[in-house]
């Protein structure tokens, strides 16, 4: 094993290194982490119940210490929980991951998720580029009641003759449709 590590690469060399453990100066205490990450710290608190986040030490006082990773574990929490994953799927995924028996057991679980969230993602901009097209064709067709007679009564909406279009699009039909 020493003779194939001498061929490879600086970087790939790292990753076969045992990781260094953190500084004492580079810990930081519960609070000083949930500032940091933008969390509060009963979140932390509950990420740690949950399996998601560990302590890398205590402090004599027996104050929760996190290394730099820990900074790196919340920013993964929170981008996964925009995505829409909840706190028991999360510790579910992490649970797999760390009872995987090889890393590409353990990284196709994280893959298979990605996956699945990058269709969702796309599905959610299609039907957002769909509303965007609503929205512009409803504002450019409001733009033409701009011109409209000052004086003129709502109820003659549903009769306009001022719009080219045969219909009014359903964001500003859906308005005057009741009644």
């Amino acid at each position: 094993m020493a003779d194939d590590l001498h061929h490879l690469p600086i970087a790939r060399l790292a990753a076969h290194l045992p990781e260094a453990p953190a500084e004492p100066e580079h810990l930081l205490q519960v609070g000083d982490l949930a500032k940091e990450a933008g969390k509060t710290v009963r979140a932390l608190h509950l990420y740690e119940e949950l399996g998601l986040l560990k302590p890398h030490a205590r402090s004599k006082g027996r104050y929760r210490l996190y290394g730099p990773e820990a900074l790196v574990r919340v920013r993964w929490i929170s981008k996964l929980q925009e995505m829409g994953l909840s706190l028991a799927e999360l510790a579910e995924l992490v649970r797999e991951w760390e009872s995987s028996g090889t890393a590409p057991v353990a990284m196709g679980k994280v893959r298979r998720v990605l996956e699945g969230r990058l269709l969702q993602a796309r599905e959610h901009i299609a039907r957002l580029r769909s509303l965007e097209g609503e929205l512009v064709a409803s504002l450019a067709y409001l733009d033409v009641c701009d011109v409209c007679d000052p004086v003129r009564v709502h109820s003659h909406c549903r009769a306009c003759d001022l719009h080219t279009c045969a219909e009014a699009p359903d964001l500003v039909a859906g308005v005057r449709a009741n009644g």
